[in-house]
């Protein structure tokens, strides 16, 4: 018999008339049962987050930050629990499960500290001589009820950056979770009810695509933040009528491995990179410019490296790559490496399904800058090499991108860095790493079809509250 985890809806658990399986994405097993929300359940969330928005707005900065503090403890003590059901419903091998909790859990502690630390500051007004004798105050206020739509593949702690900072700044939110991997966002419910966030603060509800667009089009929410597609995410904009937006959206990152470069190192990082839950990350390594000098040896050690991968079942703690979400997406990435082969593209390695769900770790080179394992976002374990022989030439192809969230850099030439972090049209550059690194309390966003606005708690909060000014006048005498 499997678990059953019931949806959660303004502090109560609830269940509806619609069942929703949860199986592995690896072998179709079952892992859990929960509830699609219906229209009736959506609209008491909403009008929850109303009503509750007052009380959330009013909770001390201790408050919250104890709540925080508290639900970060809870994650911590059932680790061991959450990483099983994320590994199961995800397909993410357990050790990158348990990572994943880890994180989230840091992410609502370092979530707890920003709570204490909103501010503002005191704005002198006498640089006109009309405003002499007054003074300014400007501090940071909640904006009142969030829509927040979480994607597959970071299930927890993604979820966790939209709910951890939504209580920090003193929110309320309604959250749609992915239907293929709810069961992580309901932890996240259960650990901030059971760390006393107030009824009404919080809701978290898996639900049909069509009822989440409710949330988008509300104008009872004052901000939607959504992880996704950038298709998707745009798209969502447009609707959004006047509600701030935060879009974290996708990319198809860059890596430059420079001729001054660590190799052996460059190569260690890219295959945890690019293939690390089966590149299913949207700062997944996908295209590595990699100088003439070092091509060579690069591409042989990266090949060396990827077949000797334990491909497996993600519950078994030797696995280092599981299944893709789904078999549609195996379909997917095989048609797509199909195309570019067929455009002349040489496949090093992998290049084919290993099982139903499972698609061998993949190495390319000669590919079409219009393949769309080039162009697009790949999402798959699938990475192209691409020669350069000037650091220039590099960055200038790193930029023929739609995308612009992380890139990464492995050189040791300052010069090279300093360029990069100039030159480079993305959200974060990473020197002497792969864009796919990120620590949790960091800035995180991109530019161009990759996102609007920025994500870790610090900048979150600020995108989910707005800035008040109080005037006085001393000079009434």
């Amino acid at each position: 018999m499997t678990h059953e985890y019931p949806f959660y809806l303004a502090g109560q658990w609830g269940k509806s008339a619609h069942a929703l399986p949860v199986t592995s994405p690896y072998d179709d097993s079952p892992v859990a049962t929960t509830w699609l929300a219906g229209e009736a359940d959506v609209e008491r969330a909403t009008r929850a987050a109303v009503d509750a928005a007052p009380v959330m707005r009013q909770l001390p900065a201790f408050r919250r930050a104890e709540i925080l503090a508290n639900a970060s403890a809870v994650l911590g003590r059932r680790k061991e629990e959450i990483g099983r059901a994320l590994a199961g419903e995800a397909g993410k091998p357990i050790r990158d499960a348990l990572t994943e909790v880890d994180r989230a859990a840091m992410t609502f502690h370092v979530a707890s500290e920003e709570a204490r630390r909103i501010g503002g500051e005191v704005i002198p007004l006498d640089l006109a001589a009309h405003g002499v004798g007054r003074i300014a105050i400007l501090r940071r206020v909640p904006l009142g009820p969030i829509a927040g739509i979480s994607p597959f593949n970071f299930p927890l702690n993604l979820s966790a950056h939209k709910i951890a900072p939504a209580v920090a700044a003193g929110n309320t939110m309604v959250l749609k979770p992915a239907t293929k991997t709810p069961l992580s966002a309901l932890f996240l419910a259960a650990a901030l009810d059971e760390a006393g966030l107030p009824k009404g603060a919080l809701s978290v509800m898996p639900m049909s695509r069509e009822l989440g667009d409710r949330l988008v089009t509300d104008d009872r929410f004052k901000l939607l933040t959504f992880t996704g597609s950038s298709s998707v995410g745009w798209a969502m904009k447009a609707r959004a009528g006047r509600k701030k937006v935060i879009l974290e959206l996708g990319g198809n990152a860059g890596v430059i491995v420079d001729e001054s470069a660590n190799i052996p190192y460059a190569v260690k990082r890219v295959v945890t990179g690019g293939f690390a839950y089966a590149g299913q990350s949207c700062i997944s390594v996908q295209r590595v410019f990699v100088h003439d000098r070092v091509y060579d040896a690069f591409a042989r050690q990266l090949v060396d490296s990827l077949e000797r991968l334990v491909i497996g079942n993600p519950l078994d703690p030797h696995t280092d790559l599981g299944p893709m979400i789904d078999n549609g997406e195996v379909d997917r990435i095989s048609a797509w490496v199909n195309d570019a082969v067929a455009g002349g593209a040489k496949v090093l390695t992998g290049g084919a399904r290993v099982s139903r769900s499972v698609y061998a770790p993949t190495v390319l080179e000669h590919v079409p800058e219009t393949a769309k394992v080039c162009a697009d976002e790949v999402f798959a374990p699938v990475v192209g090499l691409y020669r350069f022989s000037d650091f220039n030439e590099a960055m200038a192809a790193v930029n023929r991108s739609r995308y612009g969230l992380q890139a990464g850099v492995f050189t040791n030439d300052l010069l090279h860095m300093l360029a990069a972090y100039d030159v480079l049209e993305a959200g974060g550059i990473i020197v002497n790493d792969v864009p796919t690194w990120r620590i949790d309390h960091m800035p995180y966003g991109g530019v161009k079809d990759s996102g609007l606005g920025r994500e870790g708690p610090r900048y979150t909060i600020e995108e989910m509250t707005e800035p008040k000014l109080l005037v006085i006048n001393r000079d009434i005498g």
